[in-house]
């Protein structure tokens, strides 16, 4: 891992910038707790909150904090990579683990409970500490997936929207939303980022017979489509951007 600040692409640096402007994702006077996984996700969105911090036109607090599961993980090149950017940091340990062991049942699997489990523990830290905002890394990738498995496995149509407000007030925005996930991956390469292997995620402990298919058949389909058409994701991209309730059957939107 190198000394120099690593090098973010025009084009990423663009279309946050954008996203950043047309939702007012993060404005002045902000304070922005950061999810840090320590994936490559979440370390591109690192990067690119210090480097706004740094760069842009108004002043705002961020701090980043990894959630770890009660089952240890590698995080030494997290707090090495927060200290190269200049991103403060906090490592916040919990039983998250033990309790996934404790409540699954049989056939099931850990994602969405250790998913809300883990939105739990950043919650309590960003209310404690008062910040205004949660940023999370999803990506354009993590938003059509989203969408297509909760039209094909839950029957509604639901996706990520880049900023809503939680239950308790808090608002929770996602600025890499219209980012590709090979964009992140170029970014990883060439800065010659470290990622661990697991990026200590609990499924990654699961034997390979035991962990979801959902996510990784969508993936495929979603790659398929966009062999057929190049511009898939663009399209995909403005859809979500332009909606036609009015279309569809919910009573709420019918005239």
């Amino acid at each position: 891992m190198g000394s120099t600040y690593p090098q973010i692409s025009k084009k990423i640096l663009s279309l946050t910038g954008k996203t950043n402007a047309q939702y007012k994702l993060i404005q002045e006077g902000d304070k922005v707790l950061l999810g840090l996984s320590g994936g490559k996700d979440s370390i591109l969105l690192a990067t690119l909150l210090a480097y706004m911090k740094r760069h842009a036109p108004f002043d705002f607090e961020v701090k980043a904090l990894t959630v770890d599961y009660g089952r240890g993980g590698e995080y030494e090149y997290i707090f090495e990579y927060c200290e190269r950017i200049g991103m403060p940091y906090e490592l916040y340990r919990t039983d998250i683990y033990k309790i996934l062991e404790d409540h699954k049942r049989e056939g099931t699997i850990y994602c969405s409970f250790c998913s809300r489990m883990r939105r739990g523990a950043l919650y309590t830290k960003a209310l404690e500490g008062g910040f205004t905002k949660l940023a999370l890394a999803h990506h354009l990738d993590d938003a059509a997936e989203s969408f297509f498995m909760n039209l094909t496995y839950n029957g509604a149509l639901r996706s990520m929207p880049p900023i809503y407000t939680a239950h308790n007030g808090l608002k929770v925005i996602r600025p890499l939303i219209f980012v590709r996930e090979r964009q992140i991956i170029d970014f990883i390469a060439h800065n010659q980022i470290y990622i661990a292997p697991d990026c200590n995620c609990p499924i990654n402990w699961l034997d390979d017979d035991k962990r979801p298919f959902a996510r990784e058949n969508t993936k495929q389909f979603l790659a398929s489509l966009e062999s057929k058409n190049p511009d898939f994701f663009k399209s995909l991209k403005n859809a979500f951007s332009h909606l036609h309730a009015g279309s569809f059957c919910d009573e709420k939107y019918l005239e």
